[in-house]
């Protein structure tokens, strides 16, 4: 793949796996280690964390379905149809068992795909969604995301707008999402993430994960943002009362975009877990 000169990005390409064409940005060689971004992101969010694991691993981020340049079917956002797109593209790259990082929707995604099909995944990061999130906290993230579907007059007001609503975010890190997640339309610049699949993504992140937690057996490790909103210091107790034998990493100067507010720490953590 061909990386953007100077932005540490790696070109789109699209992978049919049968079910779903997904798209995929990909670095390095080595055991398979996948990406998974949160809800209305996509793969270009990962290219700190692509670069940083290049050097060891086949590394590769998804634009889940209803995201990015990958297929948006009208309908399927629950956590298992984003888990069957996981099995999908493991066994089409048949380069698995892969390593998974999901933040958000990706983590609620990755332990979902774990718990179903072990033989297809070695471990996961799961950063930042857990278990017991609290209804309020849902209600706050369903009206941020229905509320993203707007047009925009150009890429500047786009990254104000983004800035505005991720204030921790660094600006190298809102420009890429401004970039990547957005795209010209006969009213403006609108979400390349579809609107109706964000909805009913939004909603189906309400459902029960406390299953898959107890069901599955490869090892996970929990990631939170010390100062993150969405999982709070008393969901993180109930994960670990659930699952004590789980490792849990808290990264300091970090809210819930973990991997984008402090994607070094992030790094190192992610990095100890799998060589462990």
């Amino acid at each position: 793949m061909t990386e953007h000169q100077g932005a540490g990005r790696f070109e789109p390409y699209r992978v049919d796996t049968g079910r779903i064409t997904l798209n995929l940005r990909k670095a390095g060689q080595g055991p398979l280690m996948l990406f998974f971004h949160g809800i209305t992101a996509n793969s270009a969010v990962f290219a700190p964390l692509m670069q940083a694991f290049a050097d060891r691993f086949t590394t590769i981020a998804v634009d889940q379905r209803g995201h990015g340049l990958s297929d948006k079917p009208d309908t399927g956002y629950d956590a298992d149809d984003y888990a069957e797109d996981i099995a999908a593209l493991i066994r089409t790259l048949d380069q698995g068992p892969a390593i998974l990082v999901g933040h958000s929707l990706g983590s609620r995604n990755s332990v979902t795909a774990a718990a179903r099909y072990p033989d297809l995944v070695r471990s996961v990061a799961a950063v930042d969604f857990t278990p017991f999130i609290e209804t309020e906290v849902f209600d706050s993230l369903e009206a941020r995301v229905n509320a993203g579907d707007q047009a925009f007059t150009d890429l500047a007001a786009v990254e104000d707008y983004l800035a505005n609503r991720y204030p921790n975010i660094p600006a190298t890190a809102i420009k890429i999402r401004a970039e990547s997640g957005y795209h010209a339309t006969d009213d403006g610049l609108r979400p390349r993430a579809s609107a109706s699949a964000m909805a009913q993504t939004a909603a189906g992140l309400r459902a029960d994960l406390a299953p898959a937690y107890r069901q599955v057996t490869r090892p996970v490790m929990v990631v939170r943002g010390a100062d993150s909103k969405l999982v709070s210091e008393a969901a993180l107790e109930k994960t670990h009362a659930l699952r004590p034998d789980m490792p849990i990493a808290v990264i300091p100067g970090a809210d819930h975009y973990v991997n984008e507010t402090n994607p070094e720490v992030t790094i190192k953590a992610i990095r100890n877990f799998v060589d462990a």
